[in-house]
């Protein structure tokens, strides 16, 4: 994420319990997957389990972009701009 993505985020994590439950659930997973980006050989249920945790990172970002947009155009529990 940028860093203005970022900051806006955070200012917006005690505002918004579902952004709050994603944005920690993404910054779960990063630290996960660098447990398996530090490893020079995985085996391969790692590598499936480094996948499942990508596409659910994914996923979890998909969805704070949502509420990003969201704030960003006024469509959420008041504006943030």
């Amino acid at each position: 994420m940028e860093q203005r993505e970022e900051e806006l985020i955070v200012s917006l994590l005690d505002k918004d319990p579902e952004l709050k439950k994603y944005y920690e659930e993404h910054q779960e997973l990063e630290k996960e997957l660098l447990l398996y980006q530090h490893k020079v050989h995985l085996s391969a249920s790692e590598e499936v389990e480094k996948k499942r945790l990508q596409k659910l990172k994914l996923l979890g970002k998909d969805k704070i972009m949502q509420i990003l947009d969201r704030y960003r155009h006024g469509g959420a529990q008041g504006e943030a701009k």
